[in-house]
C-alpha cells in the first residue's frame, strides 16, 4: 500500500480519534472498582474497532452527501472504493463483537449493542431527531463494555473468581456481579452519553453552519458536566487532587471554541468546536476515572490527550 493510499485510510478512519476511545473502557473499570486487566483491555479493543466500524461507515454511508459538500474525502475523491470502506466496517465489526465476547458473555451481548446502534446510526439515524441521542448511547454503551469486561465467564469480577470462598474486605470495589456493574457504572456512562449527545447535535451543521442553538446548548452542557465533576467524590479513597484538573480540562478544551461557534455560527467556527468536543472525550474519562478513586487510572487516560492533540495536526478528526 502506497504512502497516498495510508494517508486516505486514516482520513477515513479518523485515526486520531482513536485516542479518544481506550478512556470509555478505563473509565468503566474504574467506575466498578476494578484495575485495568485482561478483560479491559478486550473491551478496548473492541471498542477500538467498533469506532473503526462506524468510521468506515459513515463515510460509505454518506459518500453522495460528501461529493457535494466534502468531495476531498477519501470516498468522493477516489482515493478508497466504496466496497473496500463497506467492507473495512463489516470487518472491523465482526472483529469488535468477537473481541467483547472473549471478555464475557455480558460484554459481548452490549458489545453486540452497541454495534447494532452504530450501524443503525450511520444508516438510518444520522439525519433523524434521535441521531444524537444514537450517538450518545453508543458511548455510553462502551463505557459500560469496560465496567463489564473485568467478570468471570460465570459471572464475577475476574479477582472475585479465584477466591469466591473469600469474605470481601471493607470498601474492596471489585466484587460485584450479574447486574451490579451496570448499575454502579450508569451514572459515568450517562456522563459520557451527553456530552456525546451535545457534541453530535452540533456537527450537524458542520458543513452549512447556522448552528447556534446546538452549540449554545452545548456549551450549557459542558457547563452541566463540569460542575457536576468538580463535587467532592464521596466514596472513601476517592482522588480529591485529581478532581479538579480533570474536569477543568474539559472545560477548557469545549469552552471556548463552542463560545465562538455560538457567537459566529460558520462552518470553519463550527468544525472547530466539534473537533474540541471530541478532543475533550479524554480529560472529560479521565476526571471520571479520577473520581471513582483510580488515580492511576485517570494519569493513564489523561496522558493520551497530547498523542490526540498532535495527530489531529496531521489528520482531521471530523
Amino acid at each position: 500500500m502506497s504512502a497516498g493510499q495510508l494517508r486516505a485510510w486514516a482520513e477515513l478512519l479518523r485515526l486520531p480519534a482513536l485516542f479518544t476511545v481506550p478512556g470509555d473502557a478505563l473509565a468503566g473499570a474504574a467506575a466498578v472498582g476494578a484495575r485495568p486487566g485482561r478483560g479491559t483491555f478486550l473491551a478496548i479493543g473492541s471498542s477500538l474497532c467498533l469506532y473503526e466500524a462506524g468510521m468506515a461507515l459513515n463515510d460509505w454511508a454518506d459518500r453522495a452527501e460528501d461529493a457535494v459538500d466534502r468531495p476531498h474525502r477519501p470516498i468522493p475523491s477516489g482515493r478508497v472504493r466504496p466496497a473496500a470502506a463497506l467492507a473495512a466496517a463489516g470487518a472491523t465489526t465482526a472483529a469488535g463483537v468477537a473481541l467483547a465476547f472473549r471478555a464475557n458473555r455480558t460484554t459481548g451481548l452490549i458489545g453486540t449493542a452497541l454495534a447494532a446502534t452504530v450501524w443503525a446510526y450511520d444508516l438510518r439515524l444520522k439525519h433523524t431527531v434521535a441521531g444524537p441521542v444514537a450517538m450518545g448511547a453508543a458511548r455510553g454503551l462502551d463505557l459500560l463494555m469496560g465496567a463489564t469486561a473485568g467478570q468471570a465467564r460465570g459471572g464475577r469480577t475476574a479477582r472475585t473468581a479465584d477466591r469466591s470462598r473469600t469474605a470481601p474486605a471493607a470498601g474492596e470495589g471489585t466484587r460485584f456481579h450479574g447486574p451490579r456493574p451496570l448499575r454502579a457504572a450508569a451514572p459515568h456512562a450517562l456522563t459520557l452519553a451527553a456530552h456525546t449527545t451535545a457534541v453530535t447535535t452540533v456537527s450537524r451543521n458542520e458543513t452549512t453552519g447556522g448552528g447556534a442553538g446546538a452549540a449554545a446548548a452545548a456549551l450549557l452542557t459542558t457547563a452541566a458536566l463540569t460542575t457536576a465533576l468538580l463535587k467532592p467524590p464521596a466514596g472513601r479513597g476517592a482522588a480529591a487532587p485529581l478532581g479538579l484538573p480533570g474536569p477543568t480540562a474539559y472545560a477548557v478544551t469545549t469552552a471556548r471554541p463552542l463560545l465562538h461557534a455560538t457567537l459566529n455560527p460558520s462552518p470553519p467556527l463550527t468544525q472547530r468546536a466539534v473537533g474540541a468536543g471530541i478532543r475533550a472525550m479524554i480529560p472529560l474519562q479521565a476526571a471520571l476515572a479520577a473520581k471513582s478513586g483510580a488515580p492511576g487510572t485517570a494519569l493513564i487516560t489523561a496522558a493520551l490527550a497530547p498523542l490526540a492533540r498532535r495527530f489531529a495536526k496531521k489528520v482531521s478528526v471530523t
